[in-house]
């Protein structure tokens, strides 16, 4: 029986959903294998709460060795280069060969010295354990959350943020003291209903909400933020989401299209290159009315599965094929235990046909229920037998062997 080496770049949503994915549906002589520069995966949806004291690192952080148990080989070491017509990939120095390959990449964050110097970084996790360590220190002035460019993933997370802080404020009776302000360069967080719903839901909370507000220079000393538009905003306390770009390794593979960002069949999720996919953010999908489809980790989950069960199907020479379709839904935390929460199909025509619904304690209870299903399904550990184990546990990753035992570094 011939056997395949799937590579999986990327150990976010996308490629733990990809790689689980594969190997339930694989035969064990198949070869699943993640590659990721870190070694533990950060549920990011939780960041959120952790820069309010709502969770722990701890709580956070999965250790990618424990894939290992289910027959996944993980490395943990940098992409340097990808070769997709050439089906290779090289890895700290070494060039391993696949049959498919997945890139799963994400959205590399742009560093911004006066960003950095001047206030705490949401999308990391040192970054959103800084906001929890001190945010207790404001207790009046200025509070400004800041999207710093565009496109950026999870288009709702800034306007969580900020109402996560809001309400962290009035737990610690010092709302009357602070003002709240939200800055953004896009006019709002996606089609038109969905932007209209979160800002309402902003307002209500009193904090300020300045659209079409693109960051073009900062002064930590003065605690100022510039922007293209000639406004200017003070700032005690500040919270940024960076600029996004697409990975280097991406754009220097030949994978970026004119934007940069790599372009893919919107239903198969493959690239001009065959048996080569990419998914989730670091992907450029158009949408009827003329925006991109947003970076959000739900769509890197759906494509992740339709992804799989193509790879899978080709694998067994069957004819079936899973596509993407386009549909997802989001949580919008609110804060005091309450989210909203959006949902419909981005590929309807001749817009997208999105939902939103009210904030509500049962999509907060939900949002933490779907982490929980989530975690559960990609780290616990199923019972392979102890011969299975001892072999995922045992493979060094710098010893991949391709069948009849060549080695696939070249």
């Amino acid at each position: 029986m011939a056997t395949s080496t799937t590579i999986i770049l990327g150990g976010g949503v996308g490629g733990l959903v990809t790689a689980h994915e594969l190997r339930r549906r694989l035969k064990k002589e198949h070869r699943v294998v993640l590659v990721d520069r870190e070694e533990a995966h950060i549920f990011w949806p939780s960041l959120l709460w952790l820069q309010v004291g709502l969770r722990e690192r701890s709580g956070i952080v999965r250790e990618l060795s424990k894939l290992r148990k289910k027959g996944i080989e993980v490395i943990c070491r940098e992409v340097e280069a990808i070769a997709p017509a050439e089906m290779t990939v090289t890895i700290d120095g070494h060039t391993l060969e696949f049959d498919y390959l997945v890139v799963s990449l994400g959205a590399q964050l742009e560093k911004i010295p006066e960003l950095a110097e001047a206030g705490h970084n949401l999308y990391t996790l040192d970054g959103a354990a800084a906001i929890c360590d001190t945010r207790n220190s404001l207790t009046q002035g200025h509070l400004v959350v800041v999207a710093a460019g565009t496109p950026f993933k999870c288009p709702a997370a800034p306007y969580e943020a900020a109402m996560l802080l809001e309400h962290d404020l009035r737990k610690r009776q010092v709302r009357d003291r602070v003002t709240v302000a939200l800055y953004s360069p896009e006019t709002g967080p996606g089609v038109p209903e969905v932007s209209a719903g979160v800002r309402s839901m902003v307002e209500a909370k009193g904090i300020s909400y300045f659209p079409e507000h693109r960051l073009e220079q900062v002064e930590p000393l003065d605690r100022t933020l510039h922007f293209s538009n000639g406004t200017e905003a003070q700032f005690d306390f500040l919270v940024y989401i960076p600029p996004h770009v697409p990975p280097q390794v991406v754009l220097d593979g030949g994978l970026g299209g004119d934007s940069g960002w790599v372009q893919v069949d919107r239903e198969t999720m493959e690239t001009a290159f065959p048996d080569v996919f990419a998914i989730g953010d670091v992907t450029t999908i158009g949408l009827s009315m003329g925006l991109p489809l947003p970076k959000a980790g739900v769509f890197a989950h759906h494509q992740a599965e339709a992804v799989a069960h193509s790879i899978a199907s080709r694998i067994d020479g069957a004819p079936e094929f899973s596509t993407f379709n386009g549909h997802g839904e989001c949580f919008v935390e609110a804060g005091g235990g309450r989210a909203g929460f959006g949902r419909g199909n981005f590929y309807a025509e001749p817009t997208p046909t999105i939902k939103l619904h009210e904030p509500g304690r049962q999509w907060h209870a939900a949002k933490d229920a779907f982490r929980k299903k989530l975690v559960e399904k990609v780290f616990l550990i199923p019972d392979l037998g102890n011969k299975l184990r001892r072999q995922a546990n045992s493979l060094p990753w710098h010893r991949l062997l391709r069948p009849g035992g060549r080695l696939l570094w070249n």
